[in-house]
């Protein structure tokens, strides 16, 4: 039994790690000219958002007499993945050599976020003065890099030959511990698993980034020292070698073998070789490849939401319920919903996100159900934007009945089937799409083992899994669902291929942030800061699992900002995804609604996910809701403005006693499927990028 890990693949993120450096470098076109004999010397400033206030990031150089600048100095900036960060870039005419600009001429501003320049790079927008544009239309145009840095990651396969025997009734348990030079002395950057009583040991493959082992210096000495272990935690030196990564690149080709020297043994004893011999068995020097670089290449986050509709969240009537709609001021539920939601809708060019409610009792027949569309519409679960959720959550409200159990698996299963065709589909398309799926609960699951498994299924595919605990419940067992530590194990033995949850109680970070800035908008910000600090980490652990690399950026002129807004339709149809692997079995799956405890269909991790959770309730779809994305004229685009409640709530809990508990027996599953899972929307939508806007400037 191994006692050393070779290699954790659990990286854990502290929040506000930075994700990347990135460089930007700014062009404009049309300036005002403020000057009367010549033209204007224009110079940009960069700011960013911070404390309330608006900070100066740096400011480019001045380039005399010119209308249309391109600017050679670039701007560099922290990015985080977590955070909306505000950029606001102001342009001014420079008369003379002072710093301040108080006396120089006002040419324009524009404002936006980091996310929305790294999506859409390059980024342009109108200059505005007062807000409105300039007359002579100026644009500014800003393209973001990442700042390069030493993106090497290097395989290791180890292995030794005819080790010193150093227990007395057995073999040597051989390790590793291989050392860097740092500062004149040496440094422990790897130890490997221990190989139980074999002279002969062949170690796990282990990974190291190059700047890691040698600093970007192919020159610099690595030591490597071998080991026998003992029972009581002491070691017994074997032996010892010395190299370098440039002698180490021959292991490309063929094995390197060097001898182990044990120098005591080597000066005590005559006709002394060895100890052993190390031998490299082969080394793979990899690029690494940033969550930026995806960006860049065109992937597309597609967020999802799932909201708790249990009984144990309250009667949405009163106060104290946790789907209490005040009107002054928004619920846990959409605090959180709102905060994630403004940092993934960046990377979403459509801006059209399924939304999904489970463990309540929906009309018409008021079944319970744990994968429900809040828009009620079974072909399209799409809401037009984040105010498209909210709007179908405060609707859905006032039609279902909250009930339970509080069933997480179905929902995982869910989205891992969009996730599921999305990954089908990177033979051909590349790293296109990746899924964040944001659970909002109240309470411990009820199917907490069947949850695991979903997970553990999950983690093969492109998808994450945010979790925020909404209440003041114990949520102690939730906990092992974020594995930070270890990989997630499910109850038949399998282990998650990589960490891909993240779980928070809401009322921790709405604790903190009352107390140190009295607002429920920090608390937000703070929220979405710690959930989606992993992101970037899980997106690349993906792809590097999957041996994919980042799709060449695309060449396109550079057009001014379009977004898509839930005033405006979709921008096309969506395609079929592909067919799945497998059919699954659906033999062993229990209607939803079903005791807790019963086991949903046994995932094997290389299967396709169910194309049908049993026991959906019937549909009776509206032909248009609050909050669905637009069916048909975009005149008639739905969701704009919540809809005016009914004059009494239908979503309260129920009040039969524990014995009258639904889900006791299995429930009829309905007649009709779920076609609209068979419209997922495009992998590779780049509908920030190709979009011709009629201000298009080609530079």
């Amino acid at each position: 039994m191994s006692l050393y890990a070779p290699y954790n693949p659990v990286a854990a993120v502290t929040p506000n790690e930075c994700v990347s450096t990135v460089e930007l470098r700014i062009r404009c076109q049309n300036l005002l000219n403020k000057d009367i004999i010549s033209l204007s010397d224009p110079l940009a400033v960069v700011y960013h958002f911070q404390g309330g206030r608006w900070m100066e990031l740096g400011r480019t150089e001045m380039v005399k007499n010119s209308l249309h600048p391109v600017f050679g100095k670039s701007i560099e900036t922290k990015y985080y993945f977590e955070e909306v960060q505000k950029i606001k870039v102001s342009v001014y005419d420079i008369d003379n050599l002072t710093h301040t600009l108080t006396d120089d001429d006002f040419l324009g501003e524009m404002e936006c976020t980091l996310g929305q320049i790294v999506s859409c790079s390059p980024f342009t927008k109108h200059l505005l003065i007062n807000g409105s544009p300039t007359l002579s239309k100026s644009t500014i145009t800003i393209t973001a890099d990442e700042v390069s840095n030493a993106k090497e990651l290097v395989e290791f396969l180890f292995a030794a030959e005819d080790l010193d025997k150093k227990d007395f009734f057995g073999k040597s348990d051989p390790f590793l511990e291989i050392f860097r030079t740092h500062r004149d002395n040496w440094e422990l950057i790897h130890r490997t698993e221990v190989i139980k009583n074999n002279l002969n040991p062949r170690w796990q493959a282990f990974e190291k980034p190059m700047h890691t082992l040698c600093q970007g210096d192919h020159s610099k000495k690595l030591k490597i020292d071998c080991y026998d272990w003992n029972n009581d935690g002491t070691k017994d030196f074997i032996g010892s070698t010395c190299t370098t990564i440039e002698t180490m690149m021959g292991a490309t080709t063929k094995a390197i073998v060097w001898p182990l020297v044990n120098e005591k043994k080597a000066k005590k004893k005559k006709g002394y070789k060895d100890s052993g011999r190390l031998v490299l068995r082969s080394m793979k020097v990899t690029e690494l490849h940033t969550f930026l670089e995806y960006v860049f290449g065109g992937m597309q986050i597609n967020f999802t939401v799932a909201i708790d509709f249990t009984g144990s969240n309250g009667d949405p009537r009163q106060p104290s319920s946790l789907h209490y709609i005040d009107p002054y001021r928004p619920n846990h539920y959409m605090q959180a919903i709102r905060a994630v939601g403004n940092i993934c809708q960046d990377y979403d060019s459509d801006k059209l996100f399924p939304a999904f409610g489970f463990g309540a009792r929906i009309p018409p027949v008021m079944q319970v159900s744990h994968e429900f569309p809040l828009n009620f519409n079974m072909q399209n679960p799409h809401c037009a934007g984040i105010d498209g959720v909210l709007t179908a959550y405060q609707s859905c409200l006032h039609q279902v009945q909250l009930y339970g159990p509080t069933n997480a698996a179905p929902i995982i299963y869910q989205t891992a089937r969009f996730a599921h065709a999305a990954q089908q589909a990177e033979s051909s398309q590349g790293a296109g799409s990746y899924f964040i799926l944001l659970m909002l609960t109240d309470g411990v699951l009820s199917d907490l083992n069947d949850t695991k498994s979903a997970i553990v299924y999950a983690s093969t595919l492109p998808m994450s899994l945010i979790i925020v605990g909404v209440g003041n419940a114990d949520f102690t067992d939730m906990e092992i669902l974020d594995s930070d530590n270890c990989l997630l194990r499910a109850a038949n033995g399998n282990v998650a291929k990589r960490d891909i949850v993240q779980f928070v109680p809401f009322r921790e970070f709405y604790r903190r942030s009352s107390y140190e800035s009295g607002g429920t908008d920090a608390s937000s910000i703070e929220l979405a800061r710690h959930v989606l600090a992993e992101v970037p980490r899980q997106v690349e652990s993906y792809y590097k699992m999957r041996r994919l690399p980042p799709k060449t950026p695309p060449q396109r002129p550079a057009s001014l900002d379009q977004t898509v807004t839930p005033s405006q339709p979709p921008p096309s149809a969506p395609p079929r995804p592909p067919a799945p692997a497998k059919s699954p079995d659906y033999s062993k799956a229990p209607a939803s609604g079903s005791a807790p405890g019963q086991p949903y269909p046994n995932m094997d991790p290389n299967m396709a996910p169910p194309q049908h959770y049993p026991g959906t309730a019937p549909q009776a779809p509206p032909s248009q809701h609050p909050g669905m994305a637009p069916q048909a004229p975009p005149s008639q685009h739905p969701g704009m403005a919540p809809q005016a409640p009914p004059p009494q709530y239908s979503g309260s809990a129920p009040q039969a006693p524990p014995s009258q508990y639904p889900g006791s027996a299995p429930q009829a599953p309905p007649s009709h499927t779920q076609a609209w899972l068979h419209k997922a929307r495009p992998h590779s939508i780049q509908a920030c990028h190709t979009k011709q806007n009629p201000l298009s400037t080609h530079m």
